[in-house]
């Protein structure tokens, strides 16, 4: 697909990711002539890393869902939306070969669970659609020129009445991702809102966690506090990490914490049993030392928790790990109440850009029209995917956004 021929391009594409593919297509599909600018050897590498390289390509929900899972940003995203849908994501997907299955989280996923899957499509649509990938060519400078917008790569310059600007954002920098859209936005008057790692797992400097690592939980209630205020709270799966903690919930809860100036000085509160109030577990005890008498406490515990956490929260609330169930007292059921309930940990941070999933921060959306795409400030630069300053939570939410505002910057120009 590649050719370096000096054809008039209408539209340069700078990022071959998501949002970049997504650009492309429907800017060639619609009779532009198109240029992809990729600096790796191939596009797409983080679609094939991301979902634990299955790819979480949207999530069950209508579009309002995902408008709403985005908080107040996610307004931005309503005519990206109507524009390419979450159904028309799907269908999108299924017309090039890649049947899509609903998982109980509501992440929608390839039945083939492979993300290559997913990127074949988009490349298979890309060739059909007429434009031109050229890969390992990096875009060194892009500035304004007397026609609109002039390009700088290691082999080329290349002059354009329309740039879609789609470099994703700073994180998982392995996969080239290492911020230069920001430098381009900013060089050409944007504002970047800062630029803080999102999705990321959470470091923890406490000895039992570590020796946790591996337990998962299926669902846990996580709160970040700083003084007792709540920052954040969140609930979903869980692991315990030889760093930390990662899952869907902490991931969720992270933002949080890369947002704070100070995260050695916050707190994570976690539930393990969120589903069930403080009194309905304290009955739960009481039954069990009435009717159990002669089982261990870490049994009947584990009854509800797997079986290593259950042993710590007895070692955390002093108790015996041999203790037996009966004669249990008010105040040691409280204590393991609180613990299961209420246990508190103090965060050390994060594992940074390096791990996280996304970028928090980046293009302010006051500067770029959600109808189109395009810049308030720049003339022919449109804007779509991790560049803007737009992060939703785990699930699909991210890559939503990605397909709809490339569909919508390529429909735009």
């Amino acid at each position: 697909m590649e050719n370096l021929a000096p054809p008039d391009w209408d539209v340069v594409v700078i990022g071959g990711g998501a949002a970049g593919l997504m650009a492309a297509i429907h800017a060639a599909e619609r009779g532009r002539r198109v240029l992809l600018l990729e600096k790796n050897r191939k596009p797409g590498v983080k679609i094939l890393m991301s979902g634990g390289t299955r790819c979480n390509i949207t999530h069950s929900c209508d579009n309002r869902g995902i408008v709403a899972a985005y908080g107040k940003p996610g307004k931005f995203l309503h005519s990206a939306l109507a524009a390419f849908s979450v159904q028309q994501t799907i269908q999108l997907f299924e017309a090039e070969g890649v049947a899509t299955k609903v998982e109980d989280t509501g992440k929608i996923f390839p039945v083939s669970n492979k993300a290559l899957d997913v990127l074949e499509a988009l490349l298979s649509r890309l060739r059909r659609s007429g434009a031109t990938l050229a890969l390992e060519e990096p875009v060194n400078e892009l500035d304004r020129a007397d026609a609109g917008l002039r390009i700088v790569t290691p082999k080329r310059t290349i002059n354009t009445s329309h740039v879609i600007l789609t470099t994703g954002g700073q994180s998982f920098p392995g996969c080239g991702t290492r911020g230069d859209g920001y430098r381009f936005a900013a060089k050409l008057g944007h504002a970047i809102v800062a630029l803080k790692p999102s999705l990321v797992p959470i470091t923890i400097d406490v000895p039992w966690v570590n020796e946790l690592r591996g337990v998962t939980l299926e669902d846990v209630g996580m709160k970040v506090l700083e003084k007792d205020k709540t920052l954040s709270a969140k609930r979903g799966g869980f692991l315990f990490a030889h760093f930390g903690l990662t899952g869907p919930a902490p991931l969720n809860i992270s933002k949080a914490i890369s947002l704070h100036a100070d995260p050695k000085s916050l707190e994570l509160e976690l539930d393990f049993l969120p589903g069930r109030i403080d009194a309905e577990v304290d009955d739960f005890l009481k039954n069990e030392s009435l009717n159990s008498g002669k089982k261990q406490l870490a049994s009947v515990l584990s009854e509800q928790l797997p079986r290593r956490l259950a042993d710590t929260i007895l070692t955390l609330t002093k108790q015996p790990l041999d203790r037996k169930a009966s004669g249990l007292a008010k105040a040691d059921r409280l204590q393991l109440v609180t613990a299961i309930k209420h246990l508190r940990i103090p965060v050390r941070g994060t594992l940074g850009f390096e791990k996280a999933e996304v970028t928090a921060g980046g293009v302010s959306l006051d500067e770029v029209d959600s109808r189109t795409m395009q810049s308030k400030i720049v003339p022919g630069l449109f804007l779509a995917g991790e560049v803007l300053d737009l992060d939703g939570p785990i699930g699909g939410f991210n890559f939503q956004a990605a397909w709809s505002t490339g569909w919508l910057a390529g429909r735009s120009v």
